[in-house]
């Protein structure tokens, strides 16, 4: 008997012909499960007009199978447990063992006919962000549907009457769902297989957790204070790179569930914003960028060609959201000397390090005792030492000689010669100094207030 976990164990994606027929015979759709947190090859598709699959930065692409015309989904929404970086797990809520879910690919024009089976010890629904459909398949508890009680299965379907990137959430306790990381991408393929098509198209979810150290569970009240800033609920360096060949036409889809905004930069690259969840940016209405802020509930698709070859960041723009869990409360040290303190604390704590009264860049490369499950506040190494980063931080990998569906890690960029920045070791010029630096008081004004 096929298993959910036989259907995807092993890093095996997709269940044989004979095992979806046998599972269509049974009614309801299988709903495969995914455990592992590395990204997944993308699936082609088998029937109707072509497409590029997306692939999913740490997650995967949910099969689906054809009964009458109709694409079929089943989504379980569940418990699951995620590792959002190595030697970290969070107990979250997800789908098809997952946070976020796995992403559904369709294409514009398809009728698709989605499961939802609620295996959460609440009711919960999912509501279809950005997507034009039937109201009462809007997914808004109590306005446009009861909740799915737990152990029950629910039916949607719908049309998909127009292209683009867009998202799917409870609209159910919604804040305690989607802050225990139940969300997931939605992608619906322009019709014509020739428009808007790329080589590699990437997405990813913005999320955020605040999980105390050496505990499991986000604290589910929180509204700004977050500590863990993930893409697809995993933290740097446990986020995929992003692989792709030398003059491709890469997209990167983005969709924001966070309670802020995040300004996406990546290095080494202009690029062109080419759509929202609204859809398709006019080819005339496009702007170049080099950062693109993404406000919460919304998502934005950027594109750009792959000339320049390296080993380029990507990440957030604020600096916090690069750095994993840390104390909010840790007060500022620089300049201090902490050497007799630190003798004195050594007394009773022998593993006891100052921190901070150099800035904080020793934490980078520092190995410190740490609470059970949590990482390091900045973590990761590259060819050239720490990498000092945490949180929404990953690397664009810019190869040639890449297969069309290689996105295996080319390692690290090998720099050819003369291009990587050195210590200059001449004679250094001492620092100008002004001849005569004071105050100088402004002039007297004339008219409007006076002395006298």
């Amino acid at each position: 008997m096929i298993t959910r976990r036989q259907i995807l164990g092993g890093g095996a994606f997709l269940a044989s012909a004979a095992a979806w027929t046998k599972t269509s015979a049974m009614g309801l759709p299988d709903a495969p499960i995914m455990e592992s947190p590395d990204m997944q090859p993308p699936i082609f598709p088998s029937s109707g007009p072509d497409y590029q699959p997306v692939v999913t930065l740490n997650g995967w692409t949910l099969p689906h199978r054809m009964t009458a015309g109709v694409k079929e989904f089943h989504l379980v929404a569940e418990p699951v447990e995620r590792e959002l970086g190595p030697g970290m797990t969070a107990y979250l809520w997800g789908y098809n063992g997952q946070s976020p879910g796995p992403t559904i690919e369709a294409v514009e024009g398809d009728r698709v006919r989605i499961f939802v089976t609620n295996r959460l010890p609440e009711h919960t629904t999912i509501h279809w962000h950005g997507m034009i459909l039937p109201c009462g398949m809007d997914g808004v508890t109590g306005l446009t549907q009861p909740g799915i009680p737990p152990g029950k299965t629910f039916v949607y379907e719908f049309d998909l009457v127009k292209s683009g990137t867009f998202m799917y959430h409870p609209h159910a306790d919604e804040m305690v769902q989607m802050a225990m990381g139940m969300m997931g991408f939605f992608v619906i393929h322009p019709r014509d297989p020739a428009l808007h098509r790329v080589d590699r198209d990437f997405v990813f979810l913005l999320n955020a957790f605040d999980i105390e150290p050496g505990s499991y569970v986000p604290r589910v009240m929180e509204m700004t204070d977050f500590n863990l800033w993930t893409w697809n609920s995993r933290v740097f360096p446990g986020i995929s790179h992003l692989v792709v060949n030398k003059d491709d036409r890469v997209r990167v889809r983005v969709g924001n569930l966070t309670m802020t905004n995040h300004p996406i930069h990546m290095h080494g690259y202009d690029f062109e914003v080419t759509c929202t969840d609204g859809g398709w940016v006019r080819p005339e209405a496009r702007w170049p960028e080099v950062s693109i802020d993404i406000p919460v509930g919304a998502m934005r698709a950027y594109e750009f060609d792959a000339k320049y070859l390296g080993d380029w960041a990507i990440h957030c723009h604020k600096s916090h959201h690069t750095m994993n869990a840390m104390g909010h409360d840790v007060p500022t040290f620089i300049g201090a000397d902490k050497t007799e303190v630190s003798r004195k604390i050594r007394t009773v704590q022998p593993e006891y390090m100052a921190m901070g009264n150099r800035g904080m860049a020793d934490m980078g490369e520092m190995e410190m005792p740490l609470p059970d499950n949590t990482i390091p506040m900045m973590t990761g190494w590259g060819q050239f030492g720490a990498i000092e980063m945490g949180g929404m931080f990953s690397v664009v990998k810019v190869r040639e000689g890449l297969s069309a569906n290689d996105y295996a890690d080319p390692g690290w960029y090998e720099h050819p010669e003369g291009t990587v920045a050195y210590e200059w070791t001449g004679d250094t010029p001492a620092a100008a100094k002004a001849a005569d630096a004071r105050t100088v008081a402004p002039a007297a004004t004339h008219g409007g207030h006076s002395d006298h």
